[in-house]
Formats: C-alpha cells, structure tokens, sequence
C-alpha cells in the first residue's frame, strides 16, 4: 500500500505533471488537447510503447527509472528512425503501492530525462487500477520529409551493422533478479541498463543519411533484424562471434563453458535499445568516422542476401534458434 494518500487524478496532474509540460503546446494540461503547428520541410513521427509491471519492470524497480526506461525505449525508435525527439503524450495507471513518494518519483524520473534528451510532455491522462501498474508513452519527432528510414529499404550486397553492445538488456534483467555471480560494478552496470537503457540518439543523422533499413533492437537482435528481412523481403546472414559485448557482457561470457549457448541468450534476450541497420558498403567508412567521432561502438555483424529470414552462423555454419526474441501476447 502507499506510504501516503494520494487526493486525486486532478491533484497528480497539477502537483506532478503541470512542472512537466511543454509551455506553448500543451495548454498548462488544463484541456483535453495539444495542439501542435506544422512544422514546413519535416515529418512527424509517431511511436508508442506500453510497459506493465511484471512483464516490462519488476514490482521492486524503482518508480523514477520505470519513468526513464518508458520515455527511453520510445526515444529509441525513434532514433531508428533519424528523427529528432520533439515530446510525448503519457497514460499512468496507478496500482496500489503508488502514493505520492512513488509518484513523485516517477515524475523526478521524467523531469531528469526530459533535460538530459530535450523533450517536453505535451498532454495524457492519469488513472487508478486494481490490477499492477502500467504506463503507456506516446513519442513524438520530426524528420526531415521523407527521410524516415523504413523497415523495407534493405537490398542484397547490404552489410548489417549494431550500434553498442548487445547482450546487456538481458543480463542486467538477470542481475536484477539475482541470478548472476560478478563483480558488483559489473553487476551494476547491467542492472542500470535494464532498469535505464541509454538510447542510441547521437547515432540517429547517420542512420538517417545512410541506413537502407534500420530497427531498435527491443525484441532481440535475431528478432528484430527479422522484421526488416520481412519488411524488405530479403534475407539476412549474422555471425555470432561478432556479437559485440560490454565488458560486463564479456566478463559474464568468459564464464561460459557453450560459448555458442551463451551468444544466442545475448542475440535473443532483448531490452538493448541500440540500433540495427542495414546499408551499402560504400558507405562503411563514412560510418565509421561518423561513429568514432560520436564515441558510439559500431560492428559490422552481417550481411543482406537473397532469400528470406535470418541465418544465425557460429563457426561458419548455421545454427537453429528455436526462440529468437521475446513474443507479446
């Protein structure tokens, strides 16, 4: 139960949530709208996400990094997709152990990353529910016209390319369940990533100018390069042992004995948030400035083909992934 009572839908939003509003757009969050102008020359994009607790965080998180890694992940489709984050609509559904500390909590979360990635709530809603506590953001960002980066652009002779480091969001579920054995910085490390994945925005002009296709890695690598193999009706080859691993990912891999288990738990677990893209190979070294000037790992895992789907190969020969990400009900 909450440490203290709460007065009220209209009290969180003024006490909570009025702070956090955009000045010119979001109407003080005293009527049912945002009203937003057009922008001449761009795009608006759209993206939202849902995180229940339970399935998305666990019931002990704390309430100011379930704020975080909410705006984040939509953040991060939305730098998949080049565009430059502009503001967000939220939905808080309450459980019983929201008071206002936690509460409050959740909007100190907000209000932190909404300084860190220049963004401003422009408008939602705030309910009670018997059941856990769930929260739903919608993100929303401007790309030039035309210049959103699909799913469906990536063509045969592409090379497939990850941003960051692919493993974390999984182990840092695992670390946060106690389920690993590491050194404590390592430990938090992977706990702060699953709790406040840090999206991979400085990356979003490059992807912009010269992926044919890109995706946020949410579901798992093997899984979400799947939806641009679908998307673009081509297929896809990655190896396993260029999975590239933080050092906390290579400390928990250097304790495995089936290091061809251990690099298909790290494709397959998901919540990394980095960015998969494909695009042509001339344009590999351009990439690479762009990513050592940026100071973000950038590797080459694969390449498009022919054919349909992702083939995983370790050691040059494909392997069978029976589960190649996580599946929503």
């Amino acid at each position: 139960m909450p440490s203290i009572d709460v007065a009220g839908e209209f009290e969180t939003i003024r006490r909570l949530f009025v702070p956090l509003a955009h000045p010119d757009y979001a109407r003080g969050l005293m009527d049912d709208v945002a009203v937003l102008p057009s922008r001449s020359g761009f795009d608006l994009v759209l993206t939202k996400d849902a995180i229940v607790e339970g399935v998305h965080f666990l019931p002990n998180d704390p309430l100011d990094t379930v704020a975080q890694k909410l705006l984040r992940v939509n953040l991060s489709d939305l730098a998949a997709k080049g565009a430059e984050p502009f503001g967000y609509l939220l939905s808080c559904h309450w459980s019983e152990r929201c008071g206002w500390p936690e509460r409050g909590a959740f909007a100190a979360g907000l209000k932190a990353d909404q300084k860190a990635f220049g963004v401003s709530l422009l408008g939602g809603d705030t309910v009670v529910t018997p059941g856990p506590a769930t929260f739903t953001l919608t993100a929303l960002g401007w790309v030039p016209k035309g210049r959103a980066v699909p799913r469906s652009g990536a063509r045969p002779g592409d090379l497939v390319f990850v941003t960051g480091y692919i493993g974390d969001g999984w182990l840092g579920l695992q670390a946060a369940q106690e389920k690993l054995t590491l050194e404590t910085e390592r430990l938090i490390a992977l706990v702060d990533h699953y709790r406040a994945p840090e999206p991979c925005l400085d990356f979003s002009i490059p992807v912009r100018d010269m992926a044919t296709a890109s995706v946020d890695v949410s579901d798992g690598l093997v899984a979400d390069l799947g939806h641009i193999a679908a998307a673009s009706r081509v297929g896809i080859v990655i190896d396993l042992e260029v999975t590239p691993r933080s050092l906390a990912g290579q400390a928990w891999f250097d304790t495995r004995v089936d290091e061809q288990a251990a690099l298909e738990k790290l494709v397959t677990g998901g919540d990394d948030y980095e960015i998969a893209f494909t695009a042509s190979p001339r344009d590999e070294a351009v990439l690479r400035r762009e990513a050592d000037r940026r100071h973000v790992p950038l590797t080459c895992i694969g390449k498009v083909t022919s054919g349909q789907g992702v083939t995983v190969r370790f050691a040059g020969q494909p392997v069978e992934i029976a589960a190649p990400g996580f599946t929503h009900g």
